[in-house]
């Protein structure tokens, strides 16, 4: 077994790095390594604002989860050694009260260095007492159970935030059309993306359902009357409609469009924000949950790499390809879209961490809960996490496919 495996398996069973802080970092290496992480986040702001704010909120949101397992572990009593931005060797730290902070080279995450994880995580004597696997389990749960706590608060705070200022992303009324069929029936008579149609042969439209409706109540030949609404001005385009393309709906009245219901930001009562706030926490929670399961499936994956599977909503998606989606929503929602994108991500990512198997917190937690469930008056019981590491090797390895294979998808099929 290599030294290199050695230390990833064990810093992955500690719960972060497993270096003795025994030397700070500052001097050229602090100021060339710093120097350049600005400089680039300086380069995407230029390029990007609305990418740079993302990842600004990304990193932010990182560091709020680490704050939460390094407060409630100090305030249980456990002896934290580290905290540290990014992972990889160290570019810049300092130590305070024998707690070493500090940024590493690569932002890819970031840790609190608990001591005395479980079993294999080596432990001085002397405090043994302050070790996270001596305290109670209420305590245990509460330390470890904290980064995603934290995430959801930020989702909750991010939704209030922007539903107490900008208000509520609603239906307007409006349909407008999202896609046209090149060589189409409305491509043909003139019909433009973005266009928003009121009517059709003088029936008010409201909806895209209804609007479809309207469509498929002509026949194959027949003329339509759009009246539709073009950069604030109005207009009128009659259109001879086509036939479904569609096997199995031959005979039906085609227009060869998508449309889809404008939303607009709506005011809504301070009241009705907060209570949003936490129902659209509990939407996002389950279409989160249902994420996770359609995301980590392997014949979910192996379909969208083979191109079987096209449909991007369960298309595995990297911190690269949100970010690129972070520039067309930052272009058309500004500052509130940007928002509710970290919010999303925050539910994710915190009810992933959950994920009840090492390296996730939520695998900590489940060996706190198999021990006390083992555990008898008197005599508590301590689980042997050694035979744990196969499995989490196992999923550690599963996850960098998953990585991996995202980052291609986002390459080669970025989401829209």
């Amino acid at each position: 077994m290599s030294n290199t495996y050695e230390k990833f398996r064990n810093e992955m069973v500690a719960g972060g790095g497993i270096d003795v802080p025994d030397e700070t970092v500052k001097g050229p290496r602090a100021f060339i390594g710093i120097g350049v992480l600005l400089v680039l986040l300086v380069v995407l702001a230029i390029a990007n604002i609305w990418v740079f704010v993302f990842i600004v909120g990304l990193l932010t949101s990182v560091f709020l989860h680490e704050c939460g397992h390094y407060f409630t572990a100090r305030k249980s009593g456990m002896k934290v050694t580290q905290f540290f931005m990014g992972m990889g060797p160290r570019l810049w730290s300092f130590k305070r009260n024998d707690i070493e902070y500090g940024v590493r080279a690569f932002p890819i995450g970031a840790f609190v260095r608990i001591i005395g994880m479980n079993n294999l995580d080596e432990t001085d004597p002397a405090d043994e007492p302050f070790a996270y696997r001596n305290k109670s389990y209420p305590k245990r749960m509460w330390v470890i159970t904290a980064g995603s706590v934290m995430h959801m608060i930020i989702a909750i705070l991010l939704l209030l935030t922007v539903y107490t200022v900008w208000g509520k992303d609603q239906p307007t009324g409006e349909v407008a059309f999202a896609r046209i069929e090149v060589s189409g029936p409305a491509d043909k008579a003139g019909v433009k993306v973005d266009d928003v149609v009121t009517s059709i042969d003088g029936v008010a439209v409201h909806s895209a359902t209804q609007f479809v409706d309207l469509i498929h109540s002509h026949q194959p030949g027949d003329n339509a009357d759009l009246a539709l609404v073009r950069s604030g001005q109005p207009m009128s385009i009659s259109v001879v409609l086509g036939t479904n393309p569609t096997p199995g709906n031959e005979g039906v009245a085609y227009l060869g469009v998508s449309s889809a219901e404008k939303t607009a930001f709506q005011n809504i009562a301070v009241g009705d924000a907060v209570r949003s706030s936490f129902t659209d926490l509990g939407t996002a929670a389950w279409r989160s949950v249902q994420g996770v399961v359609k995301v980590m499936n392997p014949v979910n994956l192996y379909q969208h790499l083979s191109g079987a599977n096209t449909d991007q909503s369960t298309q595995p998606v990297t911190v690269y390809g949100i970010s690129r989606l972070s520039s067309t929503i930052g272009q058309e929602t500004g500052l509130p879209g940007i928002l509710l994108t970290l919010a999303g991500v925050n539910v994710f990512v915190g009810l992933l961490n959950m994920f009840p198997l090492l390296p996730f917190d939520g695998g900590h937690a489940a060996i706190a809960t198999y021990e006390r469930l083992r555990s008898r008056k008197g005599k508590r019981y301590t689980a042997d996490v050694g035979k744990m590491v196969p499995v989490a090797m196992t999923v550690m390895t599963f996850l960098v496919v998953v990585l991996f294979a995202g980052l291609y998808l986002d390459i080669t099929n970025p989401i829209r």
